[in-house]
């Protein structure tokens, strides 16, 4: 595995380098050598925060950590991101099939699914076309975290979501 490692407001000393390529480099076994991993090690106030993604042909595999030490968040981002390969493992399956990065070992293991996706409501609503500003004021007056409408502007169907520090995101298609 290849390592870019970097560093915000942190400065990425040998131990850390060090921690993170022993860490994350027993998720060799899943990947091909060749194979990219890029590493975010930051610093905000007391948050340590560690974030780790590995693109692999159509995919992204992407994982981010906080703790109050920066040791402990390189564990925990390795724990999830080895859940995560396990947990889709078939649809990665597919992905390599068609010239993955993955190893054929992992492939052909089977892994028992812990945390099985099950879908347990479906919802179908009417989308009226609005201005992404208005699907805001609906999406607050609803409590939610999300909210899908129809882009007036655009006439495609797009989402707007709370961030932190109160502000929002918008969603759509590209063109």
């Amino acid at each position: 595995m290849k390592f870019d490692i970097i560093g915000k407001n942190i400065v990425v000393t040998d131990g850390l380098r060090s921690a993170v390529e022993d860490k994350i480099g027993k998720l060799e076994k899943y990947f091909t050598p060749d194979t990219e991993v890029h590493v975010t090690l930051s610093v905000e106030k007391e948050r340590q925060k560690i974030e780790v993604t590995i693109p692999v042909k159509g995919n992204i595999i992407r994982s981010e950590q906080v703790s109050n030490d920066m040791y402990v968040s390189i564990d925990l981002v390795e724990e999830i991101i080895e859940r995560q390969l396990k947990k889709y493992k078939t649809k990665l399956t597919d992905r390599y099939q068609s010239g993955g990065s993955f190893k054929k070992e992992f492939l052909e293991n089977d892994f028992m699914d812990d945390e099985e996706i099950k879908i347990v409501r479906s919802k179908k609503f009417d989308m009226k076309p609005m201005y992404p500003e208005d699907a805001c004021v609906q999406m607050e007056l609803l409590g939610h975290s999300f909210y899908m409408f129809i882009n007036a502007e655009s006439e495609q169907v797009a989402v707007v979501y709370k961030r932190k520090g109160n502000t929002y995101g918008l969603i759509e298609p590209e063109e």
